[in-house]
């Protein structure tokens, strides 16, 4: 579940803002975000991993969290509208509508490192799944020449046409007459019906030989998917084995992305934070992010 730091009054919260230095922020737990134990990990999924640290855009991120937690009035009125359309409306639309809870998985040097690449390296077409507002998408986006993007809600479609980017439907980005050179899927693989579906999808739409994807999944593994506001079940279960965030990796390593025709290339620990309420200043949770590249045939 979502667990935040924080939790309590708005007001003495904003009042202790000016307080709060860079160095406490950073000393937040945030060392078990990124923490792997290594000797837990498959013997061939070990080499693999890349060590990830805090880094100043996170910080500035949960900075920023913090004190827009602490806009009393506003975080009243979002209580208030959600509270209304959350019968209704998805989550996700009504965080687009009110323009809250923005996402963060990685920084421009978290996603250069786990690439390996360098800030100057440009490639043709990003696809980015289920893109939200498009927060995310702006770190990969800076590397290509064309970035698409797939979303199903409408507030969230806005924040992306007002970026420029290429909307293309959720049944069409795998049936153009183009490839992608890099497809991100960012926490969507336990938030869909068909999980290996997309999967091999997602393989048959890289350009060959160089495509590469990249995808983040949160651990422990528990999909579900909202349909009108409710939770349930998808329809393909994908079942991930093992308890520890280590043993799911490996299992995802060596199995479900193995069946699917992948093979990790790398693989971290990152923290998937989120935007905060007027309950607590951010939410957080573990997630890996695999570069994958198609298994040779």
């Amino acid at each position: 579940m979502w667990t935040g730091k924080y939790v309590r009054s708005p007001f003495a919260r904003s009042l202790f803002m000016n307080m709060v230095s860079e160095s406490e922020t950073a000393g937040l737990e945030t060392q078990e975000w990124y923490r792997c134990g290594l000797d837990l990990l498959g013997d061939n999924v070990k080499p693999l991993f890349v060590q990830s640290h805090l880094d100043s855009d996170t910080q500035t991120f949960l900075k920023r969290s913090v004190e827009k937690s602490g806009w009393v009035f506003t975080q009243l009125y979002h209580s208030f509208i959600s509270t209304i359309l959350s019968p209704i409306v998805s989550r996700t639309s009504i965080n687009g509508f009110l323009s809250r809870g923005s996402m963060f998985v990685f920084s421009a040097d978290q996603f250069r490192r786990l690439m390996r690449i360098d800030p100057e390296w440009r490639s043709g077409r990003l696809l980015d799944l289920g893109a939200g507002d498009g927060g995310v998408t702006e770190v990969m986006g800076a590397h290509f020449r064309e970035v698409y993007a797939t979303e199903v809600s409408p507030p969230m479609k806005w924040h992306l046409q007002r970026k420029k980017y290429i909307l293309i439907g959720i049944d069409e980005w795998q049936h153009t007459e183009f490839q992608y050179d890099l497809i991100s899927c960012l926490n969507l693989l336990d938030r869909c019906e068909d999980p290996l579906e997309l999967l091999k999808a997602m393989r048959s739409s890289l350009v060959p030989g160089t495509g590469r994807l990249i995808l983040a999944a949160v651990l422990p593994f528990q999909p579900y998917v909202e349909i009108g506001g409710k939770w349930q079940r998808p329809k393909q279960h994908l079942r991930v084995k093992g308890k520890t965030w280590e043993e799911q990796v490996t299992n995802l390593s060596n199995e479900v992305f193995r069946e699917a025709g992948f093979e990790v290339e790398a693989v971290t620990r990152l923290p998937y934070l989120c935007e905060g309420d007027m309950y607590k200043d951010y939410y957080v949770l573990d997630d890996a992010v695999f570069v994958l590249k198609p298994s040779v045939e």
